[in-house]
């Protein structure tokens, strides 16, 4: 799995599941529920998780609807 973006902004990650949806690309969002322990503070980030395989593709995604520096930066592990 790869990291696509982390954050605390709610609204990004709504924005960042639409278009993946948009474009039938796989993914979840990991962490959401932890604002349960955090009482709903928002201090812990979500990630929004896509598969490896999607990732060049998701990135160009975010670069397009102007968010690309948003996304994690590629990791070097292949």
């Amino acid at each position: 799995m790869f990291e696509l973006i982390r954050t605390n902004d709610p609204v990004l990650i709504s924005f960042v599941e639409s278009l993946l949806r948009d474009s039938d690309i796989g993914f979840f969002v990991a962490d959401q529920n932890m604002s349960i322990m955090e009482g709903s503070l928002g201090i812990l980030p979500r990630r929004v998780m896509i598969d490896k395989d999607d990732a060049e593709r998701a990135r160009q995604l975010l670069k397009d609807a102007g968010i690309g520096d948003e996304a994690r930066p590629p990791h070097g592990d292949g």
